[in-house]
């Protein structure tokens, strides 16, 4: 009976240490793929952000400083055989 309980307590806890080993080594090792993404985000952004700049400067460089005037459309022309 003692011999049994014994060996409940000992895997138990062999087994809480090697979760938390495996914890550790798990979180360990996702670290330095977490910050490649994150590089990798902020790099897209920043040209995301290049992009957006430059096209609103090209459109607003192009705008005319004064509005434009349409026009009036001509009358129609009266048919070639009249």
């Amino acid at each position: 009976m003692w011999f049994l309980l014994g060996t409940l307590i000992g895997g138990l806890a062999g087994c809480l240490i090697c979760v938390r080993y495996l914890r550790r080594e798990i979180a360990a090792d996702i670290g330095p793929r977490l910050q490649r993404i994150q590089l990798q985000l902020d790099n897209l952004e920043m040209a995301l952000n290049l992009a957006l700049v430059t096209r609103y400067a090209d459109l607003t460089g192009r705008l005319p400083q004064e509005p434009q005037v349409i026009p009036r459309p001509r009358p129609p022309e009266p048919p070639f055989g009249s």
